[in-house]
């Protein structure tokens, strides 16, 4: 396995600047070393090569990693060695287990005068079609709420199909609208009486490539077989709509189980005298089976194991440990992130801040926090810090990332550094996420964001949950 070597330039000479930890201080302002040590790791990451060959490794050497399957098995056995080769602590994996679904071939095809393939991918958690596939007649919706409200039995024997376009936003806010005739489809078409689901992919490219993704976050078989047609096949499939009725034969095979192994991959930048305190950064592991999973977690995962490894390379290490999480089977239902919960449901008191990068490789333009009240100068003063880099400061209302929303809820701290998401959705779920598709310069400044954010966390000890002075909240309503 190549590895290239680890450029740190000016953090050599912080060497005698940190011979000692720095204070806590009661104030909102970074002390000098603290802040000088930041802005030299975000000078050091523009160079960093570790991140970007953490990810080209994943994808070139295990490629696809489908939750529960082997592939993702071989990925955090893979990720174990190398951690453990980069120099993290305390490498280990967590294991749990999650219902498993994968496709064994999917096709689907216009009969008829019109007769004509049409470019599709199964759903995760679609049934599979009775054998030898099934065909019946189209009818088209353009929302998820319009099949709703079809009358009951109104499509009987019929496949529901439901046309409804994504628009490209820089803060990935399309997704949320776009994502629910995705999980609903199957449900609301069973309800009618439906045979099947089809729906225009959930995705903003005009490619003649489908998009994936989940059905039901439990993980659950759907209620019917479900598919995504490509942008162009569902325009094509609208215009033959158009002139009159259509027939579609969808032959979709499945394999599923009720368990398969799965786990979250955990190494550690062990802190000094506040080390029992956590600051975690993650990711997650998984990808889905089409493409090689780059930008669609692998890009995540680099990001925060070349910041972490940036830390490392400091002279001295900060006080509080900073955990690295590659979650498992996120794609399906955040199974990961729930495990982890679970399994450290005792000591998240003792998490002083979170973050998951999960949205690709685009730069970092606004970081978000969620502090407590009293903790709100903290976040200015690392908001300041970043914009260095070109970050915008953003409000107090982070998510955190899929798997750290259970931390979030149970009062863990969190932080959002928002990656530019125009171009996320015309690879996500997709074959064509693969690794040419990252940018390197753009990625390193979201490890430049990821180091810096994360020392100041690990190095004042700053308390993030701290609520407001009891003199600024008399008198409130």
């Amino acid at each position: 396995m190549r590895r290239n070597g680890l450029r740190l330039g000016s953090l050599v000479a912080l060497a005698a600047m940190m011979t000692a930890p720095a204070l806590a201080e009661t104030g909102s302002a970074l002390p000098q070393d603290v802040s000088e040590t930041a802005e030299a790791l975000m000078d050091a990451a523009a160079s960093d090569t570790v991140g970007l060959q953490f990810v080209e490794d994943l994808t070139t050497e295990i490629g696809p990693r489908l939750a529960g399957s082997p592939a993702e098995a071989r990925a955090r056995t893979w990720a174990v060695n190398e951690l453990k080769q980069l120099g993290f602590q305390n490498v280990h994996v967590e294991d749990f287990s999650i219902p498993y679904w994968t496709r064994t071939h999917e096709i689907a095809e216009v009969v008829g005068p019109n007769a004509q393939p049409l470019v599709i991918t199964a759903l995760g958690g679609s049934k599979a079609t009775p054998q030898g596939g099934l065909e019946a007649e189209i009818v088209r919706f353009e929302s998820l709420s319009d099949l709703q409200a079809a009358p009951a039995g109104s499509l009987n024997g019929k496949i529901a199909y439901i046309d409804e376009l994504m628009y490209k936003t820089q803060d990935g806010s399309g997704y949320g609208l776009a994502v629910r005739k995705r999980s609903g489809c199957a449900k609301a078409a069973a309800e009618k009486g439906a045979v099947a689901c089809l729906i225009r992919s959930v995705g903003t490219q005009s490619h003649r490539i489908p998009h994936t993704g989940i059905m039901s976050r439990d993980g659950a078989l759907g209620a019917l077989p479900a598919a995504a047609l490509s942008a162009p096949d569902a325009d094509q499939l609208s215009r033959l709509l158009e002139r009159g009725d259509v027939r579609v034969k969808l032959d979709i095979g499945v394999q599923s189980a009720e368990a398969a192994p799965s786990g979250n991959v955990i190494g550690e930048i062990e802190g000094t005298d506040l080390k029992d305190e956590i600051v975690l950064i993650g990711c997650h592991l998984d990808s889905w089976d089409l493409g090689t999973g780059a930008i669609d977690d692998g890009a995540g995962c680099g990001i925060v194991v070349g910041a972490a490894k940036l830390i490392d390379a400091l002279p001295a290490k900060p006080r509080r440990t900073i955990r690295v999480v590659l979650y498992g089977s996120e794609e399906v239902g955040l199974f990961g992130g729930d495990a982890y919960a679970r399994q450290h449901g005792d000591d998240l008191d003792k998490h002083v801040l979170a973050a998951e990068s999960d949205f690709g490789a685009g730069r970092v333009w606004q970081f978000q926090t969620r502090f407590g009240e009293g903790a709100k100068p903290y976040g200015d003063a690392i908001k300041a810090m970043l914009t260095k880099v070109g970050v915008a400061e953003g409000n107090n209302e982070a998510g955190g990332g899929p798997d750290v929303g259970v931390l979030r809820r149970a009062g863990v701290p969190v932080v959002t550094p928002s990656q530019d998401g125009r171009d996320y959705f015309d690879y996500h779920h997709t074959p064509d996420d693969t690794f040419d598709k990252i940018n390197p310069e753009e990625f390193r400044q979201n490890i430049a964001v990821y180091a810096a954010f994360s020392y100041i966390a690990a190095e004042t000890g700053w308390d993030f949950r701290k609520a407001a002075d009891a003199e600024s909240t008399q008198g409130a309503d």
